[in-house]
């Protein structure tokens, strides 16, 4: 049995669906941690190197539920506080639904990478304000049509019936943990997520 959140049902997310990441998951974390680091940073990283880390797209954040619909979406999160693990869990609960997804299309900027790497940080779970989780029953024209408009995205899995949420890597498999923590505050602990 899957765990209900409160969130409340806008679209529709049916088993068979696509599930798209739009954006990079953990940019605006990355962002925060390198402005707020920045003279840290400075003794691994170029200085124009953590400039381009310092400014994330957050133009998904002004996307309306009709801007995704127009698009392909029959449902969307966006993957703000927590990351796309906290999306997906949030997804996964309000429909009743399982989902497969291959952690290796989620996409991810290589800054974001090393930051995390650098701050022993999950991507997964740092704060994500540029990225968005979409249900769409043909995912590979919702990511041609968000191209045409400059969003990149991926296909990163599908929905499932039953209440498994299952994570895979690379041939292994692993289930979605319960949301935890954002991990910015593991680096920033009295940073204030916008």
């Amino acid at each position: 049995m899957i765990r209900r959140t409160d969130r409340e049902r806008l679209g529709r997310m049916e088993a068979g669906e696509d599930l798209v990441a739009a954006g990079y998951i953990g940019e605006t974390g990355a962002a925060a941690i390198a402005r707020m680091k920045e003279q840290e940073l400075l003794s691994w990283y170029t200085e124009d190197y953590i400039k381009k880390i310092q400014t994330a797209d957050r133009r998904l954040e002004e996307m309306s539920r009709q801007d995704w619909e127009a698009l392909g979406a029959t449902e969307y999160e966006m993957a703000g506080e927590g990351g796309i693990f906290t999306a997906l869990w949030t997804l996964s609960g309000t429909y009743q639904k399982g989902l497969s997804v291959e952690l290796r299309q989620i996409p991810v900027r290589q800054s974001t990478i090393e930051i995390c790497e650098r701050y022993n940080l999950n991507p997964y779970r740092l704060w994500s304000g540029g990225c968005a989780v979409l249900a769409a029953e043909n995912g590979g024209r919702l990511v041609r049509r968000m191209k045409e408009l400059g969003i990149d995205g991926a296909v990163i899995g599908y929905v499932r019936n039953g209440a498994e949420k299952e994570i895979l890597c690379g041939g292994e498999k692993g289930c979605l943990e319960r949301p935890r923590p954002d991990e910015i505050y593991r680096v920033l602990p009295d940073f204030q997520i916008e």
